[in-house]
This record gives C-alpha cells, sequence and structure tokens, in this order.
C-alpha cells in the first residue's frame, strides 16, 4: 500500500496506486544462488496509469520510484519496498506490506491455532468500533471482522510477532522501516473481513475469511520524505 493506508483522501484510491498498476521486472536483479533466490520488481511514478488521484496527479511536482524486492530462501522470506523521492518536493506518505497469511483447515477463528503475540502494550485503535485501548498480555485472536492498528510506544521501531497459522505452525514476522536515512517505527494492522464483508467483497472468496489472517506491518506516523532522499520497509518472515 503506497501512499495511503484506507482513503484518508478521497480523491485517491482505496491504498493508493502500487496495488493498480503494473510493476517492471527488473531482469538484471535476479538471482539465484545455493542459500537463496530474489528479484526485483520496480514502479516509477511516470508509468502509474490508474487512480493516481489527488495531488498525485500528473501535473503536481511529485515524482517517485518503488522497488520491491523479494528473496526466498529454504525457510524465510524477505521482501523490501524503497520508496525514492526523485522530485525535490517533499511528500507525506503511508505504505504498508499487505500480508496475508494462509490458516491451515479452516482454522482462522479458533484461538488455539491462530493468533498473534508479540504487540503487548502497542496503542490499538479499533476500526470496526473506534474504540481506541493499550493491548495487554493475552495474544491477538479473530472474533467477528477484524481490522485494527497497533501503534507502537516511543522507542519501540521494530516490529517482531508470532503468527499462529494452524496445525500447530508458528510463522515469525520481523518488519522495520527508515526514512530519510533515519530508523522510522514500524506499526501493524491485522485484519480479517469475517463472513458478511467476505461475502461483499469483489475479490474476496465467500468462504475465505476463515482461511486467512492479515498481519500487515507499516509506516503509518506523520511521514514525510525528503526530495532525493529514500523510505524502506521491510519484512522477514519465517517459520518459527
Amino acid at each position: 500500500m503506497f501512499p495511503q493506508f484506507g482513503q484518508p483522501d478521497k480523491s485517491m484510491p482505496q491504498h493508493g496506486f502500487l496495488r493498480n498498476n503494473f510493476w517492471k521486472v527488473d531482469e538484471s536483479s535476479g538471482f539465484d544462488n545455493e542459500s537463496e533466490a530474489g528479484i526485483s520488481l520496480t514502479l516509477d511514478l511516470k508509468d502509474v496509469k490508474n487512480s493516481r488521484g489527488g495531488k498525485w496527479d500528473e501535473n503536481t511536482k511529485f515524482g517517485c520510484v518503488c522497488v520491491y524486492t523479494i528473496k526466498i530462501s529454504g525457510n524465510k522470506m524477505t521482501t523490501e519496498l524503497e520508496i525514492k523521492n526523485t522530485a525535490s518536493d517533499p511528500f507525506d506518505f503511508q505504505t504498508l506490506q499487505h500480508t496475508y497469511f494462509l490458516v491451515e483447515g479452516g482454522a482462522a477463528f479458533d484461538p488455539s491455532q491462530c493468533y498473534v503475540k508479540g504487540l503487548e502494550g502497542y496503542s490499538v485503535s479499533d476500526k470496526i468500533s473506534n474504540e481506541e485501548s493499550v493491548l495487554g498480555a493475552d495474544p491477538i485472536v479473530l472474533v467477528g471482522n477484524v481490522d485494527r492498528v497497533y501503534t507502537p510506544a516511543a522507542g519501540k521501531d521494530v516490529v517482531t510477532v508470532d503468527i499462529g497459522v494452524g496445525g500447530g505452525k508458528i510463522m515469525k514476522l520481523t518488519a522495520s522501516g527508515t526514512c530519510n536515512g533515519a530508523t522510522t517505527p514500524c506499526s501493524c494492522v491485522v485484519w480479517n473481513p469475517f463472513k458478511e464483508k467476505a461475502a461483499a467483497m469483489g475479490d474476496f472468496g465467500d468462504d475465505q475469511y476463515v482461511d486467512m489472517i492479515c498481519v500487515e506491518p507499516g509506516l503509518l506516523g506523520n511521514t514525510s520524505l525528503e526530495g532525493g532522499k529514500t523510505a524502506t520497509l521491510t519484512q522477514i518472515i519465517e517459520l518459527n
């Protein structure tokens, strides 16, 4: 997702324009060795044809190049989104890695099999109930339609969570971010549409909500990328 999370700017598409456009494969980036394989995909703002909107319209001074790099080894996958401001004017942005985890056996709503641990002490913004709270020691589990943003306390920059994905398996997700050469705190979103919303979505199977949990690390603070500078969002997913 980039350059916005959700749709605070109604003139832009939901979650921005990165997911609505065709990325180009950087053929020179591919590699395959004994330990891992990987490749990069590139999207330049000038190549964005679909639903740019708002201040990102072609007539503005904004410019950026986004590079998405995927590296895979035997039990680990690393994905990094690099955003470079190619213009002189700064721009505000939000970005997330929209990561879906398959939950074996349709067990997404079984709290003994599907959960998220590691966000204790994070501030919680519940997008369904509009309630604000602070997460305690109990793990996050799915109960109905879940859409919550978890924001870290000061000094907690890296997201590190264990995710139960059914069948007794646990995935570890670690995520970090930078902007303008400095470390930037990483937030986390947990989402599942549940039955009614799943049935109403055109790009989501009616019964798929029992097979997944979405755990999305992201840069959601008041983040401004200066001209010529770079921001990164990196996540590492591995079998725990």
